[in-house]
C-alpha cells in the first residue's frame, strides 16, 4: 500500500517532482521509440511528441505553470542555441543566397494565405475561424496572439480562433514532415541530395609557385601583397637547400619556390604574377606536413585565451613577436584564409608554422588549452537568452494597427542566437560551444519543448477532432500545411538551383516548425537544413504576426 502511494505521488499528484518525472517520461519513452522505421522512414526526436499526445490523452497531467515554464525553457534553450550554433556562417549565407532564401519562404507564406482565404467561402467556415486555422496548420502562436489582439479590438469572440488553432496544431507540426517525406519520395533525384551551397566550406587553397617572372626580382611580400588585389599568405619559401619562414619583409628572388595559401579564384592570377605553377596537389588531407621540411613544423593551435577574442589576426603580431607564420584559421568546419584583417574567434584553430621552439612560444601565447574550451560557457549562454527574451518583448508598432507586433519568445532569441554567434567576438563577447555541446542542449530544449507541447495537446485532441466540425478542421488544417510545403518545394526543386537539403530548412523555417527541421537534421547529412531555417524563420514568422492582424482587421 506504502508503494503505492509513492508511486500515485510520484506520477499524478501535482508537484515540482511529478511534473520532473512526467516529462522525463514522456522524453525518454519517446527517444527511445524513435529509433523505429515506419516504411524505412524514422521521425527522430519527433516521436517524442506523438508520446506526449498519447500522454495526455491517457490522463497524465502536470501543474499549468510547470508545463508552460518547461514548454517556454526548452523552446527558448532550442531556438538560441540553434542561432548561436548557425551565426558565425549567417551573415556570410545571407549575403550570398539569404534574399533568395527568404523569397522562396515568403512563397510559401502567400500560398498558404491565399489558399486559405479561397477555403472560406468553398467551406462556409468564417474568416476569423479560418485564421485560427492558419495559424495552428503552420504551428504559429505569435499569430495567434495578434489574431485575437485584433478581435478583441473589434469587440468579437477570440475563443473559436483559438479552438480552431488547436485542433490543427497537432497536425500542423506533424503536416510539414509528411510534406517533406511525400516530396523525397516522390520528386527528390540522388543528385538533390548533394549540397549545392556547402556550409562546411575550404575558403583557402593551398599551392606551389616557382618565381621566373624577372618583375618580382627583390619585391618584398609584403609590396607585393599591397600592390595587387589578390589574397594570398606565403607560409614557405624554398631557396636552393634552405627553407625560410618568410614575413613582409622577406626579399623574393628569381628561383625561390614557394608554398602558397590563397583562394581558389586567385590561383590563375598568381601563376601570372610569380611565374609557373610547380603541378603538384598540396590540397590532399592525407600529406603529413611536419614531414616535409625538418627545420619547420606546420601544427594547428586553438586560441582558447580569452583577451585575444575578437583580436584582428594582423594586430597580435605574430610573426615580429614569435617568427611564425599563420597559414589558415578552421572555424568551425569552415577553413578561412589567415589575412591580416580576419577577426580571430575563441575556440578557432590556426594553422601555425614555424621553427618547433617559435611554435611552441605561439602555442603559449594563443593558449591551445583543449581543458578549457571543452568547459561550456553556461553563463554566457543564459545571457544571451535574457538578451533574446527581451528583444522577443518590445513592441514593434505599425501604421493602421493599434496592436503593436512583437518577436516573441521564438523570434526574439533565434535572432539574439544569430547576433551573439556572428558578433560576438567583435565585442569581445565568448560565444563559443562546442558542436557536441551545441548538439546536446538543442535536443534537450526540443525534446522539452515537444513534450510539453504533446501534453498540452493530448488532453482535448480526440474529443476536439471528433467533434461535428472537427473533422472538416483538421482536413483543411492539413491542406494549409501540406499543399504550400509540396507546391513551393517541388518548384525549387525544378529550378536545380537549390539542394533538397536546403529547401526542407526553408519549409521548415517558412511554417516555423522546430520538430520538422530536427526530422531534417536527422535525415540529411550536413548542416544545410539547419542554416536556411535560421535564414528564413524570423521573417517568415514576422510576416506570418503581420499577416494574422491584417486578415482580421482589413477582412471581417
Amino acid at each position: 500500500m506504502i508503494t503505492l502511494d509513492w508511486i500515485n505521488a510520484l506520477f499524478t499528484i501535482p508537484s515540482p517532482v511529478q511534473a520532473v518525472v512526467v516529462i522525463s517520461l514522456i522524453i525518454a519513452v519517446g527517444t527511445a521509440l524513435s529509433k523505429i522505421k515506419f516504411m524505412g522512414v524514422s521521425l527522430g526526436v519527433s516521436f517524442v511528441f506523438f508520446i506526449g499526445i498519447i500522454a495526455g490523452n491517457l490522463g497524465l497531467s502536470v501543474d499549468s505553470a510547470a508545463l508552460n515554464y518547461a514548454e517556454t525553457f526548452g523552446l527558448v534553450l532550442f531556438v538560441y542555441t540553434l542561432g548561436l550554433y548557425v551565426g558565425p556562417n549567417f551573415f556570410g549565407a545571407f549575403r550570398h543566397e539569404g534574399t533568395s532564401f527568404n523569397l522562396w519562404g515568403l512563397a510559401v507564406i502567400v500560398v498558404g494565405t491565399v489558399m486559405a482565404v479561397a477555403l472560406c467561402p468553398l467551406t462556409g467556415i468564417s474568416l476569423p475561424t479560418m485564421v485560427g486555422l492558419l495559424c495552428g496548420a503552420t504551428t504559429n502562436t505569435p499569430a495567434l496572439g495578434a489574431a485575437q489582439q485584433a478581435l478583441e479590438h473589434m469587440n468579437l469572440p477570440t475563443g473559436g480562433v483559438a479552438l480552431a488553432t488547436a485542433v490543427t496544431y497537432p497536425l500542423g507540426v506533424v503536416g510539414v514532415i509528411l510534406g517533406i517525406l511525400i516530396m523525397r519520395k516522390l520528386f527528390v533525384k540522388p543528385a538533390d541530395l548533394v549540397p549545392k551551397s556547402p556550409v562546411d566550406e575550404d575558403h583557402t587553397f593551398v599551392c606551389q609557385f616557382l618565381i621566373v617572372n624577372p618583375a618580382i626580382e627583390g619585391r618584398t611580400i609584403g609590396e607585393l601583397a599591397v600592390s595587387t588585389p589578390l589574397r594570398f599568405i606565403v607560409s614557405r619559401v624554398w631557396r636552393q637547400d634552405e627553407v625560410l619562414v618568410p614575413g613582409a619583409s622577406t626579399h623574393l628572388h628569381t628561383g625561390d619556390n614557394l608554398m602558397v595559401v590563397t583562394n581558389r579564384e586567385d590561383v590563375s592570377g598568381l601563376e601570372i604574377l610569380f611565374g609557373q605553377r610547380v603541378e603538384r596537389d598540396w590540397n590532399n588531407e592525407e600529406i603529413d606536413w611536419n614531414h616535409i621540411d625538418h627545420k619547420v613544423e606546420s601544427r594547428v593551435i586553438v586560441l582558447t585565451r580569452t583577451a585575444l577574442n575578437g583580436k584582428l589576426l594582423g594586430r597580435i603580431h605574430l610573426r615580429d613577436s614569435f617568427g611564425v607564420n599563420v597559414s589558415r584559421v578552421t572555424r568551425g568546419d569552415v577553413k578561412l584564409l589567415a589575412t591580416k584583417d580576419l577577426r580571430l574567434q575563441y575556440g578557432d584553430r590556426l594553422t601555425v608554422v614555424g621553427e618547433p621552439k617559435r611554435v611552441d612560444s605561439a602555442e603559449h601565447f594563443l593558449g591551445n588549452s583543449v581543458k578549457t574550451l571543452n568547459e561550456p560557457n553556461v553563463g554566457s549562454i543564459f545571457f544571451g537568452m535574457i538578451l533574446g527574451l527581451a528583444l522577443g518583448a518590445i513592441p514593434i508598432s505599425f501604421p493602421g494597427m493599434d496592436s503593436p507586433i512583437r518577436l516573441g519568445i521564438a523570434g526574439g532569441p533565434i535572432i539574439m542566437g544569430i547576433l551573439v554567434g556572428a558578433l560576438g567576438p567583435h565585442m569581445h563577447f565568448i560565444s563559443y560551444t562546442t558542436r557536441s555541446a551545441s548538439l546536446m542542449l538543442r535536443r534537450l530544449g526540443l525534446a522539452m519543448y515537444l513534450a510539453c507541447l504533446g501534453l498540452d495537446a493530448g488532453k482535448d485532441f480526440f474529443s476536439t477532432v471528433f467533434r461535428p466540425e472537427g473533422l472538416l478542421w483538421v482536413g483543411i488544417g492539413a491542406l494549409l500545411t501540406i499543399v504550400p510545403v509540396l507546391i513551393v518545394g517541388c518548384i525549387a526543386l525544378r529550378t536545380k538551383k537549390l539542394d533538397y537539403g536546403t529547401i526542407c530548412g526553408i519549409l521548415c523555417g517558412a511554417m516555423a516548425n522546430p520538430m520538422a527541421l530536427s526530422y531534417a537534421n536527422d535525415t540529411i547529412e550536413g548542416d544545410t537544413p539547419s542554416i536556411s531555417y535560421a535564414t528564413v524563420y524570423p521573417i517568415g514568422m514576422f510576416i506570418r504576426v503581420i499577416i494574422a492582424q491584417v486578415l482580421i482587421m482589413f477582412f471581417v
